[in-house]
């Protein structure tokens, strides 16, 4: 047969290609062919130039066969596939939860979750030398000296290896050391002057079984050095109700060792990780009783227990306790005997309590411990450090604070501090008022406060708007999301919503999160405002009143004397946000028989709202704390509510208090203050902050003129110097801001009684006559009406003298005297809106013509003329003017929309008016 084999392979050289198909190679041929020793493989094909590759099958382990090895392997599970599979457990085991809400999940069971999606063998790792070779394992055999030859040797399924110039050797049963030591001493013995270098070459595949609770049960061929957490991955691990400590090999029906998969996985021990042979089975046994953890450790988590395991074992698997965890109230839920959850606290800190012996189901809970400081003080507010240090025995504010450059912000307020004490073991507190400056350079003054454990000591911004704020409302909006994602997965739980006030969080995002955001809790304040009752009220501009911030701001101020991220940005706080948490627990401790320790204060001071009543404080102490007086204050006398409560009533009494004597510490005056007490400082008769007007155009001295109370139009124009020779007085523009602020008040009523007007108009039995869409668009353009606050002056009769004429200034009032005019303008529905050169004489019909007439949807009757200095003439007769009716320079002609033509909604004439007259203004005082 071999020599049928050498003739074969001697034809397919000589005759080439095109004479193949006349000699017949028979499979047998071609099996005996495989069968030769490798060595006398290559060495015929050397012979006859044949690729012996096409003969031999290849070894799905070899280099160039690795990456086709996956044929018997299972696409290890993702962590995606996992999370799918195991939701029905998730849900069997929802309330295991950690203290983030969060399930447990079982250790260990992700190892398998995102692995390689193929296993190939590496096959260039040294061999043990106990390594068991067998069928189909290559040997290489590299022999120098006398003779220089190397072979690749394969064990035939028998066990022999053909070694070339030795004959067979039998290596069955033999390990990879006792091989080699078998070769080389035959190689010596019979081939003298030669030495060799024995090493594993291709190494043969095994059959294995995995079994029980596998992710794939099954057969599969694996490398014969492969180990049984090879052969898991290969059969995609272990399912989720498999053990993972006991795993067992079996061999020939007997279990030859098991494998705790907790010693690779915690202690990375893997000498009972054994080396598989051919027909081993890995049988993976449903897994033992289980036990919960949660809490203070480094892994939470549900761990498999072996016989006899203690809650120090069970700590330890989870890795041990985290830096913050109290284990000495431990507790442990079990099942007892009626079915029924027991309780067991359990101390971990003592070996009785580490030796307890857990039982299935067990849940063991490791408590924190308290986020209270025990021997700390807390400085916050505007410092330079602000921040948790330690408190010592005899320790002051100044021992904290030693200077007032090095330690406190530039902003800080130096007249005004608060240290907030618990007094008692259920966390109620007072407070301590002092002078930081005072506190500082005189250390012997009572201001320098003795400190005492757990005190928090604020110091605050002179000025609130002194600091930014924008690492602030960074760190509130990341907080905010947070919490507002947890609320949302807490309310997807229990259906509800816990969190109602956070619907207009949306419209806090891009704005300051704090901004005036605790002025509606100050119910003693009185509030100024710019109108009331849709009338304009002159006096000091105020700003729009603030809303209440949202329950997660509350929230989180609620913890700003324990919330380090809070604490460190402490100095961008204002006054009433670093107040807030301090009131807020004042108000709560409070009871019957007992009122809140809180005071007001408000009128001519710099921070009116709500505060603190420290102990001992009295007025001029309340003073301080709201920033001192404003500029005109009146200190000869305030007032000082005060509610006085017995068992049976409640009465109100009002006592006069001497400001000025109250600041100089006089005792009669510097009243002692009462819990609910409000002072309130007035402004001094007559005081008038800085007022100022404006005159432009043609006077001799245009400008910016200060004005006192009450004076008039007339005499800033003597202070002006006159008028010049150009000046045009009919057409003079005055404008005024609070009559600005009347007119959007005027629109915004207008549009709405509009709205109601249409409504109605829709219902009733004349049916809808007005398009919706054009009046939404007419009701945006009146909205958005800019209001002009144009007065009506006769500027020709106040310059003559006439008293009835002139009138008293305001602050921000300005005066437009423009130069001589020369035109009349023509608008409205007319076939070409223009102005003409104004021409003694001509009529108002005249003009119009001189703009193309009238056109069809004009209302002739209704024409009119907006004179030089806004005031609205209508004419005597539907057609001519009267001679009491003389067009002047600087007029204009309006021709109105006859609303007739279009529907009978009388409101809009109404509107078309206005259009025309706020068009006219606006061109008038365009200059201004």
């Amino acid at each position: 047969m071999k020599r049928k084999i050498i003739f074969a392979l001697a034809a397919l050289v000589t005759f080439g290609v095109t004479q193949v198909e006349a000699i017949t190679i028979s499979p047998q041929m071609i099996e005996q062919f495989k069968n030769l020793p490798k060595s006398e493989q290559i060495r015929l094909a050397q012979q006859y130039g044949i690729d012996p590759s096409q003969f031999t099958s290849k070894n799905p382990y070899s280099s160039e066969n690795r990456d086709s090895y996956n044929v018997d392997v299972v696409q290890p599970r993702n962590d995606q596939q996992n999370e799918q599979k195991n939701t029905k457990q998730n849900d069997d085991l929802s309330f295991l939860k950690d203290d983030q809400n969060q399930p447990l999940k079982r250790f260990g069971y992700d190892m398998f979750a995102g692995s390689p999606t193929t296993f190939a063998p590496v096959s260039d790792v040294p061999v043990p030398t106990n390594y068991m070779v067998g069928p189909g394992d290559t040997v290489k055999v590299q022999l120098y000296g006398k003779d220089n030859e190397q072979y690749d040797l394969t064990v035939t399924r028998d066990g022999v290896l053909q070694f070339p110039g030795l004959g067979p050797i039998n290596v069955s049963g033999l390990s990879f050391s006792e091989l080699r030591d078998v070769l080389s001493k035959q190689i010596k013995q019979q081939m003298i002057g030669v030495d060799s270098n024995i090493t594993m070459g291709e190494l043969r595949s095994i059959r294995v079984f995995i079994a029980g609770d596998a992710y794939k049960p099954g057969s599969y061929t694996v490398s014969s050095l492969s180990t049984i957490t090879q052969a898991l991955f290969v059969s995609g691990g272990v399912s989720d109700i498999g053990s993972l400590r006991n795993i067992q090999l079996k061999r020939q029906g007997k279990v030859v060792a098991t494998f705790d998969l907790y010693k690779l996985l915690l202690d990375g021990d893997s000498s009972k990780d054994l080396p598989l042979r051919s027909g081993d089975v890995v049988f993976i046994p449903a897994s033992g009783p289980t036990v919960s953890v949660s809490g203070d450790v480094q892994r939470p988590a549900i761990y498999e227990l072996r016989p006899n395991e203690t809650f120090g074992d069970v700590v330890k698997m989870a890795a041990g306790l985290k830096p913050g965890a109290y284990p000495k109230s431990s507790t442990v839920e079990r099942y007892n005997s009626s079915g029924l959850k027991t309780v067991i606290s359990v101390d971990l800190t003592t070996v009785t309590g580490q030796k307890i012996v857990a039982k299935d189901g067990d849940y063991l809970r490791v408590k924190g411990a308290s986020s209270e400081y025990d021997n700390a003080v807390t400085l916050l507010g505007a410092t330079v450090r602000p921040g948790i240090y330690q408190w010592v025995n005899g320790q002051k504010v100044s021992n904290l604070l030693p200077t007032i450059n090095g330690d406190l912000l530039p902003g800080a307020d130096l007249n005004y501090a608060l240290v907030v004490r618990q007094i008692n073991a259920v966390g109620d507190i007072s407070v301590l008022q002092f002078s930081p400056a005072k506190a500082v350079t005189h250390p012997d003054s009572n201001d320098n406060l003795l400190l005492q454990p757990k005190d928090k000591i604020v110091i605050f911004n002179a000025s609130d708007n002194s600091r930014s704020r924008y690492q602030l409302n960074r760190l509130v909006k990341e907080r905010i999301y947070k919490l507002q994602k947890l609320n949302k997965e807490l309310s997807a739980v229990v259906n509800v919503s816990l969190n109602e006030g956070s619907k207009n969080n949306s419209n806090l995002v891009n704005a300051d999160l704090f901004q005036s955001g605790f002025a509606q809790l100050e119910q003693a304040k009185v509030m100024q405002r710019t109108q009331l009752a849709g009338v304009v009220i002159n006096g000091d501009d105020a700003t729009d009143e603030p809303t209440l911030v949202s329950n997660e701001v509350e929230k989180m101020l609620s913890q700003l004397f324990n919330d380090r991220g809070l604490i460190k940005l402490s100095a961008e706080f204002n006054r009433q946000e670093l107040l807030y948490p301090i009131i807020a627990k004042l108000k709560s401790q409070s009871r019957a028989g007992e009122e809140a320790k809180v005071v007001a204060v408000n009128g001519q001071v710099r921070y009116d709202g709500i505060y603190p009543l420290a102990e001992n404080a009295n007025v001029s102490d309340l003073i301080a704390a709201a920033g001192g007086l404003k500029e005109g204050a009146y200190t000869q006398r305030a007032e000082l509510t005060r509610t006085v409560t017995d068992a049976n009533s409640s009465a109100i009494t009002h006592i006069n208090v001497n400001i000025e004597q109250a600041m100089k510490l006089q005792a009669g005056a510097n009243i002692g203050l009462l819990p609910r007490d409000v002072l309130t400082v007035m402004k001094t008769p007559e005081w008038q902050d800085t007022q100022a007007v404006e005159i432009r155009g043609e006077v001799k001295f245009p400008g910016v003129y200060s004005i006192r109370r009450g004076e008039t139009l007339e005499q800033v124009l003597a202070r002006a110097g006159g008028f010049t020779d150009n000046a045009y007085l009919p057409s003079a523009v005055f404008v005024r801001d609070s009559i600005k602020r009347q007119e959007k008040i005027e629109i915004k009523q207008l549009a709405d009684q509009m709205r109601r007007d249409i409504a109605t108009r829709g219902i009733s039995k004349e049916g809808t006559v007005v398009n919706y869409d054009d009046a939404q668009k007419m009701l945006a353009d009146l909205e958005n009406i800019k209001a002009v606050g144009r007065l009506v002056i006769d500027l020709p009769a106040i310059s003559l003298g006439i008293t009835q004429a002139d009138l008293q200034l305001e602050n921000k009032d300005v005066l437009y005297v423009p130069a001589k005019k020369q035109t009349i303008s023509v608008m409205g529905e007319v076939q070409h809106p223009s102005t003409h050169r104004f021409k003694s004489g001509l009529t108002l019909n005249q003009y119009i013509e001189m703009a193309g007439g009238t056109r069809k949807r004009a209302d002739t009757e209704r024409i009119y003329v907006i004179k030089a200095d806004g005031s609205v003439m209508m004419p005597h007769n539907s057609f001519w003017f009267s001679s009491e009716d003389n067009l002047a320079a600087g007029d204009t002609i309006v021709v109105p929309l006859d609303t007739e033509y279009k529907d009978s909604l009388t409101l809009w004439s109404q509107v078309t008016s206005i259009f025309y007259n706020s068009a006219v203004t606006l061109a008038a005082i365009a200059t201004l």
